[in-house]
């Protein structure tokens, strides 16, 4: 790891706004979903549920971890010098937002289990990781479709994407808004 979950925000707010490839939208969504894990762990361990707790803090460790792996999983995709080597990486560079859609969508199923059983006091802290995780989710489904477009991998991202947003439905009362043609 680089020690993007030790730099200050303002830092890495910086490094996102440099004219640079890196760190891009890939590990600004999976920050997003680590802050969406830290709000639900807070809110679990605020309603003394422990093992939501647990797993809200696994996976607020496994989007930072995706946050480093974007770091630089676009660059091969640059450097590409043939069509073929770029679908090639392309591929590739798409397994992290991949991974990333679907551990937004299971801290959004985690935050709504939690925020349906907190008091008012942190149920929106919980329901704001929700929000928070489908938005990370989206975005990654999004930067999975633009790099590959089809295929088993949009696939996986694409029912990341639904799975958050059902969350989000369910904890919100809010129906998840229609899909939109692609």
């Amino acid at each position: 790891m680089t020690g993007l979950g030790k730099q200050p925000l303002e830092e890495f707010l910086a490094a996102v706004a440099a004219a640079t490839p890196a760190p891009g939208g890939g590990s600004s969504a999976a920050v997003g979903a680590a802050l969406a894990a830290a709000l639900v762990e807070m809110a679990a361990r605020i309603a003394s549920a422990g093992e939501a707790a647990e797993r809200a803090a696994d996976l607020r460790g496994r989007a930072l971890r995706l946050a480093e792996r974007e770091l630089t999983s676009y660059a091969p995709v640059l450097e590409a010098r043939t069509p073929e080597e770029r679908s090639a990486a392309l591929a590739t560079a798409s397994e992290p937002p991949a991974q990333v859609a679907e551990t937004a969508a299971d801290v959004a199923e985690l935050g709504a289990e939690v925020a349906d059983s907190s008091s008012d006091a942190v149920r929106g802290d919980a329901l704001t990781g929700v929000v928070l995780a489908e938005a990370a989710a989206a975005a990654a489904a999004r930067l999975v479709e633009i790099n590959v477009g089809s295929g088993p991998l949009f696939e996986r991202a694409q029912r990341a994407e639904q799975r958050a947003a059902h969350a989000r439905a369910s904890a919100t009362g809010h129906p998840p808004p229609p899909p939109t043609a692609r």
